[in-house]
């Protein structure tokens, strides 16, 4: 049964560093998931070992480039012994960057909007754009001594845009006319969620706080969205990156996970206060 998944998120939410792990983890077998791998689609394993092997040896990904989106098909099995094929875009952020900012929409992105079952929709947890009030720009204004001339006209352009507003927008489109997708159920990924676990707040309670508009949203079911809200750590440490040093205490942070027997130690999954390691649950989630 060929069934599938739709990926999105702005450009570096995390999108291929899950996909890269979600590849170790089901094909490791080290840890029980909700769903386990049966056979891939040939063609699929360059890219995908490609992937995971960047993540083992603790490089960032390699940003996917708009012009080669890879479409991923594997076969899985749930929890009941049945089988499905998971076909899972791993497109740039660029592409829904554009849905936003020039309101553009290719047909070949519009094909694999519509025709997904579910949505796994990313967000960096630690990369969050809030809005600028203009009550704190008085504020700030008036702290330093200074005042806003009266009549001043700001310029603005959609790059200026909350995190929180794209979002949104973005999951209105989807259910608007052209795209009016059938789909109704959104799995909310926090991803770095390693950088603000330190916080004590649950996922529901980082999203009321740190994307109230987004949550407010989701919870009035404006559009109808069904909604989970996970806080994965796929990497649990910053990776190298060309021409960006890591500090003496983020090397030997990462070290310690190179040093781990299996990769799979690394990826922390929290949902409604439980903690995991199945990538998989997001996904069976959606497709139950």
């Amino acid at each position: 049964m060929d069934r599938s998944i739709v990926i999105c998120g702005f450009p570096e939410s995390g999108k291929t560093t899950y996909l890269a792990a979600l590849w170790h983890l089901i094909t490791a077998r080290a840890h029980q998931t909700a769903l386990r791998f049966k056979s891939l689609r040939a063609g699929d394993s360059t890219h995908l070992n490609a992937l995971a092997k960047r993540w083992r040896d603790g490089l960032t990904q390699v940003r996917t480039d708009i012009k080669t989106d890879q479409l991923v098909s594997m076969n899985l099995i749930d929890a009941k012994g049945q089988g499905l094929r998971l076909t899972v875009p791993d497109l740039s952020g660029e592409s829904y960057r554009v849905m936003f900012e020039d309101r553009e929409c290719s047909k070949s992105l519009a094909d694999i909007l519509t025709g997904g079952e579910g949505l796994l929709l990313f967000i960096h947890a630690d990369r969050i754009r809030a809005p600028h009030l203009v009550i704190d720009v008085a504020a700030q204004s008036a702290a330093l001594g200074t005042t806003i001339p009266d009549g001043q006209v700001a310029s603005w352009s959609p790059t200026m845009a909350p995190t929180q507003v794209r979002l949104v927008d973005l999951l209105q489109m989807l259910t608007l006319h052209p795209l009016s997708v059938q789909y109704r159920r959104v799995a909310i990924i926090l991803s770095a969620w390693d950088k603000v676990a330190e916080e004590g707040r649950t996922p529901v309670q980082f999203l009321e706080e740190q994307l109230p508009l987004l949550e407010q949203y989701l919870s009035s079911k404006a559009d109808g969205w069904e909604w989970r809200v996970y806080g994965v750590s796929a990497q649990g440490a910053d990776y190298e990156k060309e021409n960006q040093p890591l500090t003496s205490s983020q090397q030997a942070r990462l070290q310690e996970l190179r040093e781990l027997d299996e990769p799979t130690e690394r990826i922390k999954v929290l949902f409604e206060g439980s903690e995991s390691s199945d990538l998989t649950e997001p996904i069976a989630w959606l497709m139950s």
